[in-house]
């Protein structure tokens, strides 16, 4: 049964932004609702000189809209969840919010500015573009000889600007990209695992927003709100109204909700904070069962942490970024290897589908032999190791990613199929990865 009302949603006139209403309308139109969009322009869209970590604030670009629901201009706001406030303004309410688009980054690099060698695959000194102190606090962190350069404007128009060759790369939410389902193609797009490179709170969810008096369309929207959602994105944003934060306090916070064998709940967070945009950042993972007192538990661990005395085993390297991240904690770092590793030579290199490398150190002993390699996939342990052998102009097709090696080995088996692979491996390896494969001849071992 249609509502006989019309129902006005209040949005922004970004091709995002109204991707947003849009979406919304139609989940209403769904329900029996009558709906119209009207646009309202915001003092984000208004100023364009400024970069965010100068001007924005607690609602940059959602206090047009906020006042135009509470004078009944319109009933229903939509806004990038991300982009709220965390306090909610005085007689409004979050009815419900959208299922979560991909919360990862994307860093989108000119083709004549990658480098197969480089993190991220970014050349050295390149020019990125950003105006978030939260992107620009770990870009640094993790690529310290990056330049970077402000940059403003709705989606199309910054991807526009990476294009005319202002910047060598840019950063942006993939949920926009996605959503706008824009045309990269000549484009190299590196996405950012949002474990390492940490989004903001709630990044790729939408928020619908009523009067906290109109009944109505509160149960309505229930209709449509995703609750796990819901439960998961409260934690982040708790979070960062615990610290007191608004868009330009440079904090990161990921969270992801998942079953264990004993049909448990737990919450994992990650999360990522600096004093400002040009500081090295903190990092931190946590896990609860307690989602209603995970947020406080996060920041009075946090800010309850002490100072330590750490010592690593092995050789420091050139801005090593686990050394900086530790002494971002106030913790005392010394690296020294306790480990003397030599190449043994390889005498035959078996034909194979894959070769499999489970440390950086296989990768670079493998490769300083210069072996004749061709139309092979490579499957790795972990992105360092992925990173490793980018530096020899190869790029993984797999990446284990789990602490635990058998599951890596039961997945990268699924992906291999009745495949060969060949395990460039020290001796005395324990072989987990390899006991994982159903056919025992499909593991070919090669001591390197």
């Amino acid at each position: 049964m249609k509502s006989s009302k019309n129902i006005i949603i209040g949005s922004r006139g970004s091709d995002l932004a109204l991707w947003q209403a849009n979406f919304v309308k139609e989940k209403l139109t769904e329900i029996g609702l009558s709906v119209t969009i009207k646009i309202i322009k915001t003092k984000g869209d208004n100023i364009q000189h400024l970069s965010f970590d100068k001007i924005e604030g607690k609602g940059f670009f959602t206090k047009e809209i906020e006042e135009a629901l509470l004078r009944k201009e319109i009933d229903i706001a939509v806004h990038s969840h991300k982009d709220l406030p965390t306090q909610s303004a005085e007689n409004l309410f979050i009815a419900a919010v959208s299922y979560r688009e991909d919360p990862s980054e994307l860093l989108l690099i000119n083709k004549n500015a990658t480098d197969e060698k480089q993190k991220f695959l970014l050349k050295k000194n390149a020019v990125v573009g950003t105006s978030s102190a939260r992107r620009k606090s770990q870009i640094l962190a993790l690529r310290p000889d990056v330049t970077l350069k402000d940059l403003r404007g709705n989606v199309p128009t910054r991807i526009q600007k990476l294009k005319d060759g202002n910047y060598d790369a840019i950063i942006l939410a993939a949920a926009g990209v996605e959503r706008l389902q824009i045309d990269t193609d000549d484009i190299y797009i590196e996405k950012l695992n949002p474990k390492e490179f940490i989004p903001a709170p709630a990044q790729g969810v939408l928020a619908i927003q009523v009067r906290s008096n109109d009944d109505f369309l509160i149960e309505k929207l229930a209709q449509i709100n995703d609750k796990e959602v819901a439960d998961i994105i409260a934690v982040e944003r708790k979070v960062l109204n615990l610290f007191d934060g608004g868009c330009s306090l440079p904090l990161g916070m990921y969270c992801e909700m998942e079953e264990n064998e004993n049909e448990e709940y737990i919450f994992k967070a990650w999360l990522s904070k600096a004093e400002q945009w040009d500081k090295h950042p903190t990092y931190f993972y946590f896990e609860s069962k307690h989602p209603e007192t995970f947020a406080e538990k996060i920041v009075s661990k946090i800010q309850a942490r002490k100072s330590a005395s750490v010592f690593i085993t092995r050789d420091e390297r050139p801005n090593d970024f686990f050394k900086r991240t530790l002494i971002s904690h106030d913790y005392k770092v010394v690296l020294k290897s306790l480990i003397e590793t030599k190449r043994i030579p390889i005498k035959v290199l078996p034909k194979s589908d894959w070769i499999f490398f489970s440390s950086k150190n296989a990768v670079k002993h493998f490769f300083a032999q210069k072996p004749i390699v061709e139309n092979v996939k490579y499957g790795v342990v972990g992105k360092s190791t992925s990173d490793e052998l980018r530096k020899f102009g190869k790029k993984a097709d797999f990446i284990g990613y789990s602490t635990d090696t058998r599951l890596t080995g039961k997945q990268f088996a699924a992906v291999v199929g009745s495949k060969t692979v060949v395990f460039p491996q020290p001796k005395g390896s324990l072989r987990t990865i390899q006991k994982q494969f159903t056919k025992p001849d499909q593991a070919v071992d090669v001591v390197d």
